[in-house]
């Protein structure tokens, strides 16, 4: 038996940009799997980052739930020993039932589902039925199992693994790169990267950002993008700039140019933060809010960055101040981070993990190893 573990997620690079993207991509990597996915250009394969992936036709999306039924043929033709799905994703949690044959079983439980709570209710059966099927449920934090009802159901299982990005697939700074986007946004801005959508909390972010001396750089692109500009605009947050899409090479140059890293988000969707471990490994102070996740503890208050109560402006705005009014602050939580980095959050560190993981399922079941 394959002792590698395919990787199965709603979305992937190149199509998409994401901190979960990010995450799958290394997990494949480092475990020479593969990744199983859905794509809008229809069923194909390819190659990002030196990581094999095979996408199904997407053919739909409801409340993020992304729908592609060639995904089951792709599973039952895969010979991986373990499959690896990342939770939540209702389809997912089907496709295994359909296709999964009983088939070695990890699931990474990124986030309770937290605003489609209509529509949990008539996929609770199925999701119960998914994660007592798993030989191991891994959480991203103890926080996130200590707060989620979910998780203490199945705990008995449930085995803590921390994200975890790698350094070295990060591209090195090209001096042309960096100038280039010092000449659009300056120096010492308050940085958001990621995804636009509902839970990142980003009004709260420009709403506290109106009339400050320091810029708000905004990147990444998403389906709150419009209303985000809207806002900013009738607020007369002229300090607020959006960056649209921008690849790694700008990323990591505006993580070298800013002054601190900011995650507004405010609700449980966003359990980790991938952005907030950029932000150690670049050596920059964090702000976040406190959502008894693991945003909490990837950002230490008042060690690596402050961490603020959700959905109000103003600790946003009394955060960014600080960082803003006293650099050499600044400074010293960014060292902080970057320590903090090295000892919890390598991507190496995470991929060992799962690796031992991985290895430990198939030995249970009695598939060698």
């Amino acid at each position: 038996m394959d002792t590698k573990a395919v990787q199965c997620y709603r979305t992937f690079f190149p199509e998409s940009q994401g901190g979960l993207e990010q995450v799958v991509l290394e997990i494949a990597r480092g475990g020479g799997g593969e990744v199983l996915t859905l794509s809008d250009r229809g069923a194909s394969s390819g190659e990002y980052s030196g990581v094999r992936y095979r996408t199904a036709r997407r053919w739909f999306s409801v409340a993020s739930c992304c729908v592609g039924p060639g995904l089951f043929l792709e599973v039952l033709k895969n010979s991986s020993g373990v499959l690896h799905f990342h939770f939540p994703w209702p389809f997912g949690d089907l496709v295994y039932a359909v296709a999964g044959r009983s088939r070695p079983l990890v699931i990474t439980y990124h986030s309770d589902i937290v605003r489609q709570r209509w529509l949990g209710s008539l996929y609770r059966p199925l999701m119960h039925w998914f994660l007592r099927r798993a030989d191991r449920i891994v959480a991203t934090s103890a926080n996130y199992v200590e707060s989620s009802d979910v998780l203490r159901a199945y705990r008995d299982k449930v085995e803590v693994i921390p994200l975890g990005i790698a350094e070295g697939l990060y591209p090195s700074l090209e001096r042309s790169c960096v100038e280039s986007v010092k000449a659009k946004y300056g120096t010492d801005f308050m940085l958001f990267v990621g995804v636009l959508r509902y839970y990142k909390g980003l009004e709260f972010l420009i709403r506290a950002a109106a009339g400050r001396p320091y810029p708000i750089v905004i990147a990444g692109k998403g389906p709150e993008e419009e209303r985000l500009r809207e806002l900013a605009s009738q607020l007369g947050a002229k300090n607020v700039h959006f960056t649209g899409f921008v690849d790694d090479d700008e990323k990591m140059a505006l993580m070298q140019l800013c002054r601190a890293v900011v995650l507004p988000s405010h609700l449980r969707s966003e359990a980790f933060g991938v952005t907030l471990i950029e932000g150690l490994m670049s050596s920059k102070p964090l702000v976040s809010c406190e959502l008894g996740t693991g945003t909490s503890y990837v950002n230490v208050h008042g060690q690596t960055g402050f961490v603020v109560q959700p959905a109000s402006p103003k600790s946003l705005r009394q955060a960014l101040d600080r960082l803003w009014e006293s650099p050499d602050l600044a400074e010293r939580m960014g060292r902080a981070g970057r320590l903090r980095y090295e000892a919890l959050f390598t991507g190496e560190r995470m991929v060992r993990a799962y690796i031992d993981l991985y290895c430990r399922v198939l030995r249970e079941r009695g598939l060698g190893v």
